[in-house]
């Protein structure tokens, strides 16, 4: 019954704290320390929502105090489904920002084009190929350190019980902007919103944050990928077993 009444609730707050997220920078854009102020209540209306929706995520005292701490890193993280980017930016502590990338088809739209301007996202042309990949390691050069963009090495959510083959992007973006990687791994979101499914199950999610990954200048690109991807492997069955 509660599962229900805050279901409900949900239909009610979500519609208008959306409206609000979208339409905040259209009024407040121009205001002294507006960025800091959003995209600090960003995180927490994924918190709000993942609430609603009776999702817990867990998490350890210390991989959140490894975010915390980091530095001049670019996040990478497995994908599973759509909760994956509201579970992890609900546990980012105060003392870290990250930023996403995203289509620059979005950034024309009225309702989240400006808010995505306002929270410091970057636009990515899929169009351009390698030239995207200069950009994106150029946008992360002119980041202040403390912010890490986030990637999502295998491209796109996995279909296969396991991580699925990562792409080479998130290597030559490092590497190009002269950046660690910090690892990120979430486990069970996918069983509570699977490809099929419209509206996610109660349930937990698992996140893990991992050691700081260096990129090998002097080794080939795929070889910092295979153990980028074999090191999440590990830590995302550990998750799956805990």
């Amino acid at each position: 019954m509660l599962h229900l009444l805050k279901r409900l609730a949900l239909l009610i707050v979500g519609p208008l704290l959306f409206l609000f997220i979208c339409l905040a920078p259209h009024f407040c854009e121009g205001r002294k320390g507006f960025r800091a102020w959003y995209w600090r209540l960003v995180p927490r209306a994924c918190g709000w929502l993942l609430w609603f929706l009776s999702i817990r995520v867990q998490i350890s005292p210390e991989a959140v105090a490894r975010m915390a701490s980091d530095d001049n890193s670019i996040f990478a993280v497995n994908h599973r489904s759509h909760l994956d980017g509201f579970a992890l930016l609900s546990n980012v502590p105060t003392e870290k920002w990250v930023t996403f990338g995203a289509k620059k088809e979005f950034f024309s739209n009225f309702f989240v084009g400006r808010g995505f301007r306002a929270a410091g996202l970057v636009s990515i042309d899929r169009a351009r190929g390698s030239d995207a990949l200069r950009h994106l390691a150029q946008a992360v050069r002119d980041m202040p350190s403390r912010r890490s963009l986030i990637l999502f090495p295998e491209g796109t959510r996995s279909r296969s019980e396991g991580l699925a083959p990562f792409k080479a992007g998130v290597v030559i973006v490092a590497r190009d902007a002269g950046r660690s990687i910090r690892p990120v791994v979430i486990a069970g979101s996918d069983a509570l919103l699977p490809r099929d499914r419209k509206l996610p199950k109660p349930g937990t999610i698992r996140i893990d944050v991992l050691e700081s990954f260096d990129c090998d200048a002097e080794a080939e690109v795929n070889d910092d990928l295979e153990r980028l991807q074999a090191g999440m492997s590990n830590a995302y069955e550990a998750l799956l077993r805990s």
